[in-house]
């Protein structure tokens, strides 16, 4: 009786694992169906998709900071012309009349500054320095945003990559378990094999969800920085062709960098811009005038009369006009605007340091840039060449041999694995490569790194196919 329980349990045993294995099977055939390799075609188009420079254009049209900043920099021209506008005269009018009598005084009393010392050219200089650095930081925020959108454009298409490698080796897999599973229903495999070729295939669409995960957020990334709506569509065109290219010597790029990049241009602007402060602050305290002018008219009586030139008796009264004309010195005596001059100069010390350390620093992203490219490069023509033929051929020699019977199951499982690793290895040194050079862009300031799309089209994204049999 024992025994028949034993015999009864392990009867039903096996047949919830069979059920299982079936439904783990359809449920993966089904999910192949509906999100495998076409899930690509929402992320990507090579007809009509987004390329890198347009998702840069796109950019620095939507940003709001540099939307900000292009309104400061026409504030910045406004100051310009409101500087070189020449001072106002001014005009008082003044009437005094007598309480309880009829005398009365008229005056019109005007002046015009002269702005001597340079007061003008000075205020004009300093305010075109204000417009220049302003203009230079808009510049560099431009390439700053422009390196990091096509930084996070290669992100999104390395995903897509690894996204349709996993696809492409989940449906080989599949392909692979279908045909286990064949065997096992003629006998001539035992069940395990089909249950460890299940597992893997289930862990490949483990990945395959992730991979797709890492696609989403990648593209909310896209949309946020070149002014997207979350809910709007965006399919990519692109690919990671021609990496490599041939470069100028560290020392010319080096030198080009520091000739045209809009943050060093900015810092000594910046210089340029203390230098006029100094300027101005002495223009401020040296002599200054205006010319004065004045007309009074005076209506003047007495309580008594007089007689006139006739013999009669008239009120004593008489209407007096004058005119006058001066000029108002400012004497630069006690306040020579000493203060505001030191300060200017210690301005102008600070501007001459940060720009010494900004080119210092320029120096050095130049030079990290060179070193990030040319090992990225190395790394990613070792992996095409020496890893990723030699791991596919591995991997079907692997294959070969077990379904000689030499290797086991778990030996090709364990040789797949190892070639995913390897192929998502050769897609992250194909991204480093790509950043690398997008960081050369960066650190050399390129013109192209902001460049409008060009009308050449780019290729789709291709992943290397895995086959299991």
């Amino acid at each position: 009786m024992f025994r028949l329980q034993i015999a009864f349990a392990i009867t039903l045993l096996l047949l919830l694992q069979s059920i299982q294995r079936t439904a783990l099977a359809q449920s993966a055939q089904a999910d192949l169906q509906v999100g495998g390799s076409p899930s690509l075609v929402r992320y990507l188009d090579p007809a009509n998709g987004m390329t890198a420079d347009q998702a840069v254009a796109s950019a620095l049209a939507h940003s709001g900071e540099l939307l900000a900043a292009r309104s400061e920099i026409e504030a910045a021209r406004a100051m310009v012309r409101q500087a070189s506008l020449r001072s106002n005269p001014s005009v008082e009018l003044e009437r005094k009349e007598q309480i309880g009598g009829g005398d009365n005084t008229s005056m019109i009393f005007g002046m015009l500054p002269l702005e001597l010392g340079g007061r003008r050219s000075a205020r004009v200089l300093l305010a075109q320095k204000e417009l220049e650095v302003k203009e230079r930081l808009l510049a560099n925020r431009e390439r700053l945003l422009a390196a990091e959108v096509r930084a996070k454009f290669g992100i999104a298409l390395a995903e897509m990559l690894k996204l349709g490698f996993t696809e492409e080796l989940l449906a080989s897999t599949d392909r692979g378990f279908r045909l286990v599973a064949a065997k096992v229903k003629e006998g001539r495999t035992p069940p395990l094999e089909e249950n460890m070729v299940l597992v893997e295939v289930n862990r490949i669409r483990s990945v395959r969800e992730t991979n797709e995960g890492k696609v989403e957020i990648a593209l909310f990334d896209l949309r946020n920085i070149i002014g997207m709506k979350p809910e709007e569509p965006l399919r990519l065109r692109g690919d990671f062709d021609h990496l490599i290219e041939p470069l100028p010597t560290l020392a010319i790029t080096t030198e080009e960098a520091l000739r045209t990049r809009p943050d060093i241009q900015a810092a000594r602007a910046t210089e340029d811009l203390a230098l006029a402060q100094i300027n101005q602050a002495r223009a401020q305290g040296r002599l200054d005038a205006s010319l004065t002018g004045k007309y009074e008219r005076m209506d003047f009586s007495f309580p008594q009369q007089g007689i006139n030139m006739t013999g009669q008796l008239v009120p004593i009264q008489g209407v007096f006009h004058s005119v006058s004309a001066g000029v108002r010195l400012e004497l630069p005596v006690r306040n020579k605007n000493q203060g505001a001059i030191a300060a200017a100069v210690a301005e102008t010390e600070a501007a001459k340091r940060l720009r010494e350390f900004t080119e210092l620093t320029v120096r050095s992203e130049v030079a990290t840039a060179f070193a990030r490219y040319e090992r990225a490069a190395r790394a990613m023509e070792i992996y095409r060449v020496g890893v990723r033929e030699q791991a596919s051929s591995n991997l079907n020699v692997i294959r070969q041999t077990y379904e000689l019977g030499s290797k086991t199951l778990l030996d090709f499982i364990a040789e797949q694995r190892r070639y995913i690793e390897l192929e998502n290895g050769y897609i992250d040194t194909l991204l480093e490569t790509y950043l690398a050079r997008v960081e050369m862009l960066r650190a050399a300031a390129e013109p192209k790194l902001i460049a409008l799309a060009s009308a050449a089209p780019s290729s789709v994204i291709r992943a290397k196919n895995v086959e299991v049999k």
